[in-house]
Parts: C-alpha cells; structure tokens; sequence
C-alpha cells in the first residue's frame, strides 16, 4: 500500500482537542503520510492544545485577526487553503465541526476534487440562527462531505434526513471523549488556589449568539448565585474576546469568591472539570466532556445540537436567561437527590475508540 496524503485541519482550541487522538492514531500508521494544518482562526487557545499532545503544524496560515468578521474570516481562509490545496495536492483531508475553517476546507476541498472527511458530522439544531454561524458551517460541510464520521446514532439520523447516503456515515463516537480519556488519568495540575473544602462551580461563556443582553443575564445570575452561596466557590477562564472578557469583569471581578482568570490550557481545564461540583457552560465540547466525568451541566443555549445528553438527564438547557440559571443552579446546590440524579456518570458521547474507527475506515478505502 503506497502512502496516502492526508491533511488534517485544524483552526480553533475544539477542533485541536478532538483532531488531536485522531491526528496521533494517523501518525502511527505506515501508510498514511500525514500533514497538519492549522488556520490559527483562535491563535493561542489553539497553540496550547497542540503544545500539550505533541503536535506540531506542518502548515500554518496564522489567519487569526483582532475583531475579524466572519466576512473577511471567510474569504481570507479559503484564498488560503486554495494555495495550499494546490501545493500539496492530498489524496484527502479531514476537519471537525462546525467554524469557518471546517466550512472553508470543505468547500475548498470541492473545488479540488479532494475527498473530505467530516469529524463529529451531523449535529444539528435545525435552526440557522441558533448557533451561528456554526449551524450553517456544519449542514455546508454535511453537504460536501465525502465521509461523515458521526459520534452518535442520532446524528446518524440527521445525516439520513438530509439525504446523506448511509453507506457514508460511520458512527465512530466522539474523539473528544478519547481525548478526555488520554488526559484524565495523567496527574493533572490546575495551577489555581482554590479552598479544597469548598465546592467549585466552573463556568464557560464564550458564544456568539449570547454577546450583549443575554451574556449580561448571564454574568449576572452567577453574581447572584456567588452572593446566596458565599461558601461557594465559582471559577470562569474568560475567553478573551472583549464582548466576553469586558462585561465578565465589569460584573463579577468585585466577587470575593469568584475567581475571574485567563482561558485554561488544556489539561488544567480538564482538572478544573475533574474539581468541580457543578459546571455551567455554552460549549460543546463541555455538554460532551462533563457527563463522562460525572459532573452535572447547565447549558447556557435554549437549544443544543448535542441532545443525547439531556435525554439522558445529565445536561439541562437553561438558556441565557437570569431566572433560569439561578433557580437551576441553586436546585443543584440545594437538593442532594437532585444533584445525584444528574451526576450519573452517563457517557453518551463515546467509549474513547472514534480515532480508531476513523483511521480504519480510510485504510479501507485506500487499501
């Protein structure tokens, strides 16, 4: 079997943790030549997840830009994967989810003529606007996809609604779980005092849709939260876009027991998650990691494209909304068998062996 080509693209901190295992299964496979590209679309929190598995780009296009919109983010990806695409000419590339690098490089492949594999294919909200842009960036690369590796059935599902043929569709789990579990049983240091004695709330806020009124609910419902419950202790890595990192500390920076600090690398969120009593968050990435690690999660979005979860009644969406989170949050605080009932353990998301899956079905095809 003569060495395959193969691209792996990857432009934000998700995308890094959930290309990483399968980055690293590639690597040990003497028919795959394999090149990885970053697009730098979040420049630092993507350095550190590569830093941390030992990964080093081949390529990088730095594209990352103060305030870029989405406009200008678009077009100067793909002018860029173009020449690439052109020089290296691989026989396929695979990306991850659903930002403008996984839509970029799905188009770019298309107009190559490279088949492209799409990690973590299939979620879907069924609404445009909700996440944006990142519902539209998924059901794009859904489109061109040559392989969808789908983490669940129910994604699996959607692909089939859209007409996807399901010879296509493999469902390989999510590799964010084989990351967790290649990091979890290291000796993980957080690097941040926290009174042991105490119970952690960890807190993410990082969307789009959420910028403005709703993010401001949401700053303020942890303020109210951290005031009933001074012996509680809340953490929020605040992402450092200003609409995020200006209203955060504006709002909660006076809090004696919230603790406002720079986004996590890697391994110490993970420690972090591993810590904490109680997680609140509009990431993804969390709604998948926390449940494994048995920690219950409110999510901040009124919808999810990850409903396995909440199905399951580990994960509870409460929106951007003030009364909401307070009252949900409490509850959790408050009521043990409530609490209990949500910190089950349930890992819907994967058994740890996605990369695996994924990298035989490409020895498949190739051989």
């Amino acid at each position: 079997m003569s060495k395959i080509k193969i691209i792996c693209a990857v432009g934000t901190r998700p995308e890094a943790i959930k290309m990483a295992p399968v980055i690293l299964a590639l690597k040990q496979q003497p028919w795959a030549d394999v090149r990885v590209l970053a697009t730098a679309q979040h420049r630092g929190l993507l350095d550190q997840v590569l830093t941390f598995f030992g990964i080093e780009p081949d390529i990088d296009l730095n594209i990352m830009r103060p305030n870029q919109a989405l406009t200008t983010l678009t077009a100067r990806l793909l002018l860029e994967l173009d020449e690439v695409l052109l020089a290296e000419k691989p026989d396929v590339l695979l990306a991850q989810g659903d930002t403008t690098t996984v839509m970029t490089a799905a188009l770019a492949c298309f107009y190559h003529h490279i088949p492209f594999g799409h990690v973590e294919a299939g979620l879907r909200t069924w609404d445009m606007q909700n996440p944006f842009p990142e519902e539209a960036n998924r059901v794009i690369a859904g489109r061109l996809a040559r392989w969808h590796f789908a983490p669940t059935e129910g994604s699996r599902q959607n692909l089939l609604r859209e007409g996807a043929p399901d010879s296509d569709i493999i469902v390989t789990g999510n590799t964010v779980i084989d990351a967790l579990l290649m990091t979890a049983d290291r000796e993980l240091e957080l690097g941040i005092e926290l009174d042991p004695a105490k119970r952690l709330v960890l807190i993410t806020s990082h969307r789009r849709e959420n910028f403005g009124a709703p993010f401001r609910n949401i700053c303020r419902a942890v303020q109210t939260l951290a005031e009933r419950n001074p012996d509680v202790q809340f953490l929020y890595p605040v992402h450092p876009n200003p609409n995020v990192k200006d209203v955060a500390y504006e709002i909660l920076d006076a809090s004696s027991n919230i603790h406002l600090c720079e986004p996590l690398d890697y391994a110490p969120f993970v420690a972090a998650m591993k810590r904490s009593y109680l997680i609140i968050s509009d990431s993804g990435g969390v709604q998948e990691e926390a449940p494994a690690l048995g920690k219950p999660v409110l999510v901040l979005r009124d919808e999810t494209e990850r409903p396995e979860a909440v199905e399951q009644g580990v994960v509870k969406l409460v929106g951007p909304n003030y009364e909401r989170i307070v009252h949900e949050a409490q509850r959790l605080l408050d009521d043990e068998s409530a609490y209990l009932e949500m910190a089950r353990g349930i890992s819907p998301y994967g058994d740890g062996h996605g990369a695996e899956r994924i990298v035989e079905v490409l020895r498949e095809h190739f051989a």
